[in-house]
């Protein structure tokens, strides 16, 4: 993890500049860290920016995984996708598909 990045963003953010962008990348800095907590929170706050950012329900079904939540992963994933669906993105579409196909797998 980039502390020095992670600490630029964070000061940023504290200085009332949030936007979904700062909170996607503060998410991501955190979650290439392995700190699957603090990015989870920044990604929710990243999706109520923006409910149809797809990357965004994408990598908080991801965070959520890694700290065990496979019902949230599963809910994070499935808006995800109807957000792809909507846009179009059929490339994001057909990643949400195979982790909902994986998830749904291990959960029977």
């Amino acid at each position: 993890m980039s502390t020095d990045l992670i600490q630029r963003l964070e000061a940023l953010l504290s200085s009332d500049k949030e936007t979904l962008m700062l909170r996607y990348s503060l998410a991501k800095s955190y979650f290439d860290g392995g700190n699957f907590r603090v990015a989870r929170t920044h990604l929710g706050r990243a999706v109520e920016l923006d409910l149809q950012y797809q990357e965004a329900w994408n990598w908080l079904g991801k965070a959520s995984l890694e700290l065990g939540d496979p019902v949230a992963a599963r809910q994070a994933w499935s808006t995800g996708l109807e957000c792809a669906h909507a846009k179009g993105d059929a490339q994001v579409y057909k990643e949400l598909e195979v982790f909902l196909r994986r998830i749904d797998k291990v959960s029977k």
